[in-house]
């Protein structure tokens, strides 16, 4: 269980929250990643009146997250959880695959006590920096929680890891769980809490291929106007293992594109639909038959077939 005077390990990998501009007004034109972790950490004075440890895990930007960067984040988050003297564990992140790292640690950590992923959407320069805030509210959430299981915390909101999503592009409040919502509000350093935390799944590290080299490999195709399916063809003949179809609505398939699904299932390809909607997940079973990847965005499910095809594990 957390507690209030344990110690909190601070995981960077860069992102956002670590990135500069030449300029203060400058928010969009800006340099990912350049910041350490034991520099977010010396920008928020107020973490020195607890016990902090920082590590540097990977410093990129998370549109460059690899499977290799993954496997060795989870390694450490477990590794720190495992110590006794470890109330929690904060991950900061980049906000453009955030959705993907916190689902993946949801399913393969043993987390018996918090993880708590955070991010920003404008660089430290910025004269509307969100990330020492965001970084302030992680840690108190890692002190206080009381339970175990990934989240993430940001702009005062707590997320479940199985459940975020980005939604905009731009703005500070730039996650959702989509019908979830959710789990709690960060007050003036103090936890809210509204309903539980999703426990993780604990299949171990291994479950996640250790580099993307040794991934099956798993692409992401889309259904729209005029779709011909093209694409899936082209990837079946490329090697491809399985595909995840971002569908539309509530989970329709172009009939072109659905031929082509069927080609590539007959070949020995899996196949997965999830709903390109940014709310909602698909509802009731397809007419179809294809299997459904429930209220995970395509990204979420993407990484979901690439569990299931490497370990062979359950869904969750």
């Amino acid at each position: 269980m957390a507690s209030s005077i344990g110690k909190v390990v601070i995981l960077g990998t860069g992102g956002t929250i670590a990135g500069t501009a030449a300029s203060a007004q400058d928010n969009v034109g800006y340099s990912a990643a350049q910041l350490g972790v034991a520099q977010l950490v010396a920008a928020v004075p107020a973490l020195a009146e607890g016990s902090i440890e920082a590590e540097q895990v990977a410093q990129i930007d998370s549109k460059d997250m690899t499977l290799a960067v993954l496997h060795r984040l989870a390694q450490r988050v477990q590794a720190h959880l495992d110590r006794p003297e470890v109330a929690g564990v904060v991950v900061t992140h980049g906000t453009d695959t955030l959705e993907e790292t916190a689902f993946v640690l949801h399913r393969v950590l043993h987390a018996h006590k918090p993880v708590v992923l955070t991010a920003a959407m404008r660089p430290a320069t910025s004269l509307q920096a969100d990330g020492p805030q965001n970084l302030l509210d992680a840690v108190s959430v890692a002190r206080a929680a009381g339970q175990g299981g990934v989240v993430a915390v940001i702009g005062a909101r707590v997320w479940a890891g199985a459940e975020l999503r980005k939604v905009h592009s731009y703005r500070l409040d730039a996650f959702s769980a989509g019908d979830a919502g959710p789990l709690g509000w960060i007050e003036e350093g103090v936890l809210r809490a509204v309903r539980m935390w999703p426990a993780a799944q604990g299949l171990g590290v291994d479950a996640l291929p250790a580099t993307d080299e040794a991934a099956p490999w798993v692409a992401v195709v889309t259904s729209h106007a005029g779709a011909r399916g093209r694409e899936v063809d082209a990837l079946v003949a490329a090697g491809v293992r399985g595909l995840v179809v971002a569908a539309t609505g509530n989970g329709t398939l172009h009939m072109q594109l659905e031929s082509a699904l069927r080609r590539a299932q007959d070949a020995g390809v899996q196949v997965l639909r999830a709903s390109r909607c940014a709310f909602g997940g698909i509802v009731g079973d397809s007419t179809s038959g294809w299997p459904s990847a429930g209220a995970l965005t395509p990204a979420q499910a993407r990484i979901e077939l690439v569990l299931r095809l490497h370990g062979h594990t359950a869904a969750p």
